[in-house]
């Protein structure tokens, strides 16, 4: 028995047991035993197909044996490939055996291979009530903290929001079972007219096979037996179909349907293709509207109003004249919708291209604090605290700082392009019909404010075809689809320069820097644009190999605002800010400061930054003997130079006295702190702690400095604010209060900020000194300068900056000499600061000290580098009160004794000879030469902590202008110049790095190194 006709017969005996028993469909037949039962089955479902079709007075047996006897219809190379090798005698022979009631001696029917066949088919057949309990995959809607859409979560062929079949009007209904299934609410799951037909069809017209599938088939083909293009599956189709008819009433069968078929543009089911297509809910589409999304399940890219515009109008103009048959709309109306346009949006420029690792972690805190499997099991909606323009500023400030570190360093390589657009640029090019015009321009300002109502009302001139370059550009897929540098398309290259094309059609001369002499016509890379005066010029940007990422938190909510786990997501999606630890280096140190400050050590406290060695701890183990990032030291300095300065000598003599008696004392309480702080699980008790050797979060580094901003009180972070579900609430985050963090008081934290805003001011941040009445933070550099950090905070947020080289492969690599948090991660801080201030987050003065703090709080003035106290005019430093008294500490650690012993004698000149404009400020103890003391203010001339030009105050007149500063490299310091310092310090101390190496003694008093 030929082969396609035991297919055949396999399917036609699927049909007659649905069509005649669907209450007893045989899913296995014996082929011994049961080839008569086969053969009245057969016969049966043939006598009912006659019936059906005389409903309708057409005579079944001519119109089958009109096909069947002109095999002219189907021979030859015209032939359907699908009937090739089927003996049309043979086949007609068959059709008279079984409907004709005829018993030919040549039958050429074998039942036992029919049998075969179809026990095969239908073996293991999925449930139909599977369907029935089936939860489609959905996407679920993440909405940004001003409730606009932001993101949307879904599984692959799940890009749906799931309605329920009452939601969706009866017009829309009415479009789809006219344009799909006109007896959808007649049969019982299969239309046999409609399968007579294909049938028919097919074998009397050669071409593309119809179906005849009604809508209850494909839902069992799009959910359950796949979309196989096989009788097996047309066979398995069937029986599951006829089965989810007796278990679901019509209107939940065409929910299904509605919710699970794919309408272009990404969109499954009608809710999301709605608003894909028009943007809206489909309980607003219109009639043209709904017809044409009826009439895109036959061919969603074929019948594409993006592509193909007239095969879209031809298809509406069918699903109209069909539901207009069928009485569902009126002529009138039918002729309305037919002349109005097509009505669609253009594609969604919304789509989210930012954000993916802050979704990725509301996606996982779904889980977490709401209790949710999954975000794609049904259709949510998300409320997130994400500011969306502070999100993209953010991204675009990492990409671009990493970036600029490779090429300051001469890092940068160009590994190529990250697509080519020939091949689309070809297609484009030969495509038919011609493209569809450009788009008008948007009207300029002067239009829009009526001036040029007359010319606006003349016909538009005739719009350009955009050339293929540009609608290649535009409709690319870049892979690294969240990089904030612009895509442009290279046109031209050789001795005249090199020309990029842009999305808007702009064309711009490229720098093309490391990717010099390799670009090829056609490569899609990214720029950055340098718009000014002449001609638009463009320089390429190179995806680094460096890593970073960022994050912006609120202080006294602790929701996230901003964050970005790395360069870019589709390279990594490993978020760095919460699932990745690495060593904070200084930005750990005010952990110390803030314990000694709660030991009861004031500011101006001096402590020696000279060499240390701490014993062992418990006497096990190695002796601690830190060094500075320079080597050296400067003497006695402040506890608040100390911080400002970044000096390692001075953290760890904090040790030694400072907090408490013993040094592993003191340690313990740095720990205690942290471990309260929730910087650590644990907190490992080896002295090189308090220098940041500890991994870190960068999540939880954030919450502390959070904790600094706000006198103690620590907020825990998180990015899901509410989950609904059809309206209804399932989840809103707990409104609860910071969590103070005991191990040290409001006054302590108070000086601390203080002492953080000097790190802005003057200190190893002092890039951002233009901005240090609204900033404070501490910059931090790990061993070797693996990793970059800046930790900062203004009233209202935290901004916390990473940089380095990932080390899973267990290789850790350096950023290279001289690149510190100040050099490398400062400047992208400062550029997330200002994006916060221009999207919505408010820019306001550090706050004084609040009124708890403020009652135990003494502002005296003294001279900055000795601590010392003055008259007047000096800089105000703030003082913890003790029983209503300024509690002196300022020689606790160093006694004054031993200070005047080192004091140098006036005619000896060492004064002629001091550092730091000491014939200025003084010495340490606020004495200027020929015995004169100073009680004039440091800040007298700019005391205005910002002023137009960007400076500010500077009590010991060590700044520079930063923003004139040449950029430091390896091998040179932050002014530029050549640095032979060696730099071998297990732990960073971002202090000054010199252009020769002086002779120095480490105990030296009076000659105090500025650092930077």
């Amino acid at each position: 028995m030929n082969t396609i006709l035991i297919k055949l017969f396999a399917t036609a005996l699927t049909l007659s047991q649905v069509t005649t028993r669907p209450d007893a469909v045989r899913t296995q037949f014996d082929p011994a035993k049961d080839g008569g039962q086969v053969v009245a089955i057969l016969r049966d479902g043939c006598a009912h197909m006659r019936k059906s079709f005389d409903i309708e007075d057409i005579n079944l047996d001519e119109l089958i044996s009109t096909a069947m006897e002109d095999p002219s219809a189907v021979a030859g190379d015209n032939a359907p490939k699908i009937l090739h090798g089927l003996d049309i005698a043979e086949l007609n022979t068959s059709y008279k055996q079984f409907c004709k009631g005829e018993n030919p001696p040549n039958s050429p029917f074998e039942a036992a291979a029919v049998i075969a066949f179809y026990n095969n088919a239908v073996k293991d057949l999925p449930s139909a009530e599977a369907l029935r309990d089936i939860k489609l995959p959905s996407a679920s809607v993440i909405l940004d903290a001003a409730g606009k859409p932001y993101s949307e979560t879904f599984e692959t062929h799940g890009r749906r929001l799931v309605v329920p079949i009452e939601g969706v009007p009866d017009l829309v209904q009415k479009a789809f079972v006219a344009a799909e299934d006109k007896r959808f609410y007649q049969h019982h799951g299969i239309d046999e007219r409609g399968v007579i037909r294909a049938f028919v069809g097919n074998l009397a017209s050669p071409g593309r096979p119809a179906g005849g599938s009604t809508i209850t088939q494909q839902v069992v083909k799009n959910l359950s037996v796949g979309d196989d293009v096989t009788y097996e599956r047309k066979i398995r189709e069937m029986i599951v179909a006829s089965r989810l008819e007796r278990l679901q009433t019509k209107p939940q069968i065409l929910g299904l349907y509605l919710n699970g078929i794919y309408l272009g543009r990404g969109a499954y089911g009608i809710e999301m293709a709605a608003r894909s297509w028009f943007g809206k809910s489909v309980g607003a589409l219109t009639l043209p509207e709904a017809a044409l999304l009826a009439g895109l399940p036959k061919g969603p890219n074929y019948y594409s109003p993006d592509k193909y515009p007239e095969r879209a109008r031809e298809r509406r103009a069918y699903v109209l004249s069909r539901m207009k048959e069928e009485g569902t709309i009126t002529e009138a109306q039918m002729n309305a919708a037919l002349a109005s346009d097509l009505g669609i949006k253009p594609p969604d420029a919304a789509r989210q291209d930012s954000g993916f690792y802050l979704v990725d972690h509301v996606a996982r805190e779904t889980r977490s604090f709401a209790g949710l499997e999954t975000l794609t099991n049904a259709s949510y909606t998300v409320r997130a605290t994400v500011n969306a323009g502070l999100q993209s500023a953010l991204e675009a400030a990492l990409q671009e700082g990493l970036a600029a570190y490779e090429r300051g360093t001469g890092r940068a390589r160009y590994e190529g392009p990250e697509l080519n657009l020939s091949e689309a640029i070809k297609r484009i090019e030969a495509a038919a019909p011609a493209p569809e015009p450009a788009a008008e321009p948007a009207p300029a300002p002067e239009a829009k404010k009526g001036v040029r109502k007359a010319a606006a009302a003349k016909a538009p001139a005739k719009p350009t075809v955009q050339p293929a370059w540009q609608r290649a550009l535009v409709s690319a897929r870049p892979p690294l689809y969240d990089v904030r540098w612009p895509l442009a398309v290279v046109l031209q290259t050789g001795k005249n320069g090199t020309k990029v094309g842009l999305p808007d059609g702009r064309v711009a001369s490229l720098e093309p820097g490391p990717a010099r002499g390799k670009l090829q016509v056609y490569d899609a890379v990214r720029v950055r644009l340098r718009e000014g005066k002449g001609s638009l010029r463009a320089e390429l940007r190179v995806r680094p190999t460096v890593q970073g990422a960022a994050i912006v938190l609120e202080n006294r909510t602790g929701k996230i605002l901003a964050m970005s786990g790395g360069f870019s997501y589709p390279l990594s999606q490993l978020n760095r800010v919460t699932q990745a630890v690495r060593q904070p280096g200084s930005t750990l140190k005010p952990l110390t400061y803030l314990a000694a400050l709660n030991a009861g050590l004031q500011p101006n406290t001096l402590v020696m930054d000279s060499a240390v060695t701490l014993p062992p701890i418990g006497g096990v183990g190695d002796s601690w003997s830190p060094k500075n990032y320079d080597g050296g030291g400067s003497g006695a300095t402040t506890i608040r130079r100390g911080l400002e300065f970044s000096k390692n000598l001075v953290t760890a003599r904090l040790l030694q006295g400072g907090i408490a008696a013993k040094a592993p004392d003191s340690l313990q309480r740095v720990c205690d702190i942290a471990l309260e702080a929730q910087l650590y699980a644990e907190c490992e008790r080896y002295y090189p702690f308090v220098l940041g050797a500890q991994p870190v979060r960068m999540i939880d580094l954030a919450s502390f400095y959070a904790a600094i901003a706000n006198e103690g009180a620590r907020p825990s972070a998180y990015a899901l604010e509410a989950v609904e579900r059809d309206g209804k609430p399932l989840y809103r985050h707990p409104d609860k209060a910071p969590v103070r963090i005991g191990s040290a008081d409001r006054v302590a934290f108070y000086q601390l900020k203080t002492m953080l805003q000097g790190v802005t001011q003057h200190g190893t941040a002092a890039a951002l000194s233009g901005i240090s009445a609204y900033v404070a933070g501490k910059t931090g550099t790990s061993e070797n300068e693996n990793d970059a950090w800046f930790a900062g905070f203004s009233n209202e947020i935290t901004v916390v900056v990473w940089a380095g080289y990932d080390n899973a492969d267990g290789v850790r690599r350096t950023l290279g000499r001289g690149q510190t948090g100040g050099h490398v991660s400062v400047p992208i801080a400062r550029a997330i600061f200002q994006a916060a201030w221009a999207n919505g987050v408010a820019r306001t003065p550090l706050a004084p000290p609040s009124p708890e703090a403020k009652a135990l709080i003494a502002d005296l003035p003294i001279e900055p580098r000795s601590g010392q106290r003055v008259a007047g005019g000096g800089f105000i430093e703030h003082f913890r009160l003790k029983g209503g008294q300024v509690a002196d500490t300022q020689y606790a650690l160093v006694p004054r004794d031993t200070l005047y012993a080192m004091r140098p004698d006036a005619e000896d000149g060492d004064y002629a000879n001091a550092e730091d404009g000491a014939d200025v400020a003084g010495d340490l103890f606020g004495n200027l030469p020929g015995g004169r003391r100073t009680t004039e203010d440091p800040f007298a001339q700019r005391r205005s902590a910002e002023t137009d030009s960007g400076r500010t105050a500077d009590p010991w007149g060590l700044r520079r202008d930063r923003r004139e500063e040449p950029q430091a490299w390896p091998g040179r310091d932050r002014y530029g110049q050549v640095n032979p310092v060696p730099f071998g310090s297990p732990f960073d101390d971002e202090g000054d790095t010199r252009t020769r190496q002086r002779r120095r003694d480490p105990d030296y008093l009076f000659g105090d190194d500025p650092g930077y």
